[in-house]
């Protein structure tokens, strides 16, 4: 049988998973967390045009984030959106 090579998320999963790091959740719970989710899912495509200088700027504060610029950049819509 061939062995399956994981990637280092996966890694991490399976160390934490045999470490018991996670925990059961109610059904409540999770209903809520999957509503939350389904709440936040992205439906639509927008393409735009910015100035080079604010894109170069919204990169470097993704990379300080740790996140990919083209994830924060919806969060920072969603979090004008909803002021």
């Amino acid at each position: 049988m061939r062995a399956v090579k994981l990637t280092r998320q996966e890694k991490n999963v399976e160390d934490a998973l045999l470490k018991h790091e996670y925990v059961d959740v109610s059904q409540e719970a999770f209903k809520g967390m999957a509503q939350a989710i389904a709440a936040r899912r992205k439906d639509a495509v927008l393409n735009l045009r910015i100035n080079r200088l604010d894109l170069e700027n919204i990169k470097m504060k993704s990379r300080k984030m740790g996140v990919k610029y083209q994830t924060f950049i919806p969060e920072i819509l969603h979090q004008v959106a909803r002021a």
